[in-house]
């Protein structure tokens, strides 16, 4: 059952802290932790109900359809959020959190180079699947802060390095490791965004594409410098990537 739409009660310092001579040092503090608890787990669960109305009601969702969702009232919205900036930029962290859960373990799984590829792409291309309107509002920068470029960026680094360090371990000049890196993620972000609002191939026709594109540019590459790998066999020397939103 949906809580009532007073179940907040106004913020104010927990009674009984330090500057009460008659409660033990630290009991306030302990009560500040379970209140800052308390309004993390209710603004967690309107970044839900923001979520499901965003799939029900597109890019242009109003508060009013969070409310409802939360089955609450606008105010008590606003006591967790300043206003709808606040609750879009916990949208776009919320989806670079679902995009991130997938995308690592599938980079960093220790696979052949195809199938790495390949599961890598499917694990971003389930994502925007999953959540269109999430990632179209994101597009839009509707609260002034491109999440998406700032993913790009972070993803595209990682790839870099990612590269450069194979690069380096096959004794090849590992210069071209960063636009290389950069140049997958703006054609995997170009070819999603296109699917997304053709929808002309499947999901797993696209990924296939892709994965052949990415795989002949490295085959190609590393051919021209005397290398040959199979791509359904591991590499011997296993890279990881590791994202982290950057504060």
């Amino acid at each position: 059952m949906n809580e009532p739409p007073d179940s907040d009660p106004p913020e104010v310092d927990p009674p009984g802290g330090e500057q009460s001579g008659g409660d033990r040092p630290g009991r306030g503090d302990a009560r500040r932790d379970r209140w800052r608890s308390h309004r993390e787990a209710r603004r967690e669960a309107f970044v839900q109900a923001a979520l499901r109305a965003l799939a029900a009601h597109g890019p242009d969702f109003g508060m009013e359809h969070v409310a409802a969702e939360a089955g609450v009232t606008k105010p008590v919205l606003y006591r967790h959020f300043t206003d709808k900036a606040d609750l879009y930029v916990a949208l776009g962290q919320r989806g670079t959190q679902l995009l991130f859960e997938r995308l690592i373990p599938a980079l960093n799984n220790e696979e052949a180079p195809v199938p790495r590829i390949r599961r890598s792409l499917h694990a971003y291309f389930s994502v925007i699947e999953e959540h269109p309107n999430l990632y179209r509002l994101l597009i839009r920068r509707p609260f002034g802060r491109d999440v998406v470029a700032e993913d790009k960026e972070l993803i595209g680094a990682a790839l870099s390095r990612l590269l450069g360090d194979y690069l380096r371990a096959l004794d090849m000049d590992s210069g071209a490791a960063e636009p290389w890196g950069h140049g997958i993620v703006g054609l995997v972000q170009n070819v999603s965004e296109w699917w997304l609002e053709r929808r002309t191939m499947s999901r797993d026709a696209v990924v296939e594409y892709l994965t052949e594109i990415i795989w002949a540019a490295i085959d190609g590459i590393v051919r021209q410098h005397g290398v040959v790998l199979d791509p359904e066999a591991p590499i011997e020397v296993n890279k990881v990537v590791k994202l982290a939103r950057r504060r």
